[in-house]
């Protein structure tokens, strides 16, 4: 999504000097894009962000009660948005919190409006590129998942019905398309009814 798109990207800014804030929601709206909403601390910013849920969240790096880059390790750590420092700062502590913080990019003081396009589109590319990432990895967690429920239903069907490998594949693969169930699914019923029956023998009055 860029500022030219049919729905405008979104964006939250914070600073506590006003006249800063009116500078910069001034140079987004030129640029196209839209300012949902402004705070003067960290604190009102983040409760903003979990309201508003806007595309970006721009942050000055000193504000009262809570900082930018404390405001952006919540940001970041909830997955709200990407965040973008405004700062006049360059000491290297704060530099290196704000990248432990997982801000996405910078913007110096005093701002010029060149810079400040390729800063929100690189952040949103970067925030996009992460977010894609963490779904493949809960992807191949789940497909991991399965493949060791699948492994221990067919070991089962092997064990209890005499089946081969490909047998019990087969009978589960069956079973899946019939019910029209996951084989994930299956081997979690068939994992279920084997704990059932296993409970049910254990607690039969011996003869």
């Amino acid at each position: 999504m860029t500022a030219t798109a049919a729905t405008p990207i979104r964006i939250l800014i914070a600073d506590d000097e006003p006249i800063i804030r009116l500078d910069l929601r001034e140079l987004l709206t030129s640029l196209g894009y839209d300012v949902v909403g402004e705070a003067a601390d960290g604190r009102t910013a983040v409760e903003l962000a979990r309201k508003l849920k806007p595309d970006l969240v721009i942050l000055d790096i000193k504000m009262p009660e809570v900082d930018g880059i404390d405001a952006a390790e919540v940001l970041h750590r909830e997955r709200l948005a990407p965040v973008v420092l405004l700062t006049a700062y360059s000491e290297r502590e704060l530099v290196e919190r704000a990248r432990r913080a997982g801000v996405a990019g910078y913007l110096v003081k005093p701002f010029r409006e060149s810079e400040i396009m390729p800063v929100i589109e690189l952040a949103l590319a970067r925030f996009q590129e992460v977010q894609r990432l963490e779904r493949q990895v809960v992807e191949l967690q789940d497909a991991l998942e399965a493949r060791k429920l699948i492994e221990r239903a067919k070991g089962i069907l092997m064990q209890v019905h005499g089946l081969s490998e490909a047998e019990a594949f087969q009978r589960m693969r069956r079973l899946s398309m019939d019910s029209r169930k996951s084989m994930r699914e299956i081997a979690e019923a068939i994992l279920l009814a084997h704990q059932l029956e296993s409970s049910a023998r254990s607690t039969e009055p011996r003869t």
